[in-house]
């Protein structure tokens, strides 16, 4: 009878998180450096993105940057209220700001450790085969 059972092959999870960075961190590491410097909103960050990495050819889509703004507030890391654009009677814009610093520091950290090894693995990979 036991050479009936089939024996499920065992898979091993592929940990695709130990490779290089993800876009999402690279976008929310972004978003958080720019809301300390004091550029709270949306609109104004997925510009500074188009600018700031044009010549990488790098221009992350407007739901990609409002994910990473999403994620951020969903971890409490940042929060978003509302104001009345100056010289509007009505028109509101969102505007975003550190709400835990010690958790905004540690994220920073975590994505350094990241950029860390994923420059590494470049470096490697360039030395390697060019």
């Amino acid at each position: 009878m036991e050479d009936n059972i089939i024996k499920e092959k065992e898979v091993k999870p592929r940990n695709r998180d130990n490779f290089l960075i993800k876009q999402r961190a690279f976008v929310k590491l972004y978003l958080l450096s720019w809301i300390e410097q004091g550029r709270p909103y949306g609109k104004e960050m997925l510009e500074d993105f188009y600018k700031t990495f044009k010549q990488f050819n790098y221009k992350p889509n407007h739901s990609e940057v409002y994910k990473g703004l999403h994620e951020l507030l969903d971890d409490g890391i940042i929060t978003r209220s509302r104001i009345i654009k100056e010289g509007s009677k009505r028109q509101e814009l969102k505007v975003y700001q550190i709400a835990n610093m010690d958790e905004a520091r540690r994220y920073k950290n975590q994505v350094k450790e990241d950029l860390d090894r994923s420059i590494g693995l470049l470096n490697w990979a360039v030395r390697d085969n060019f």
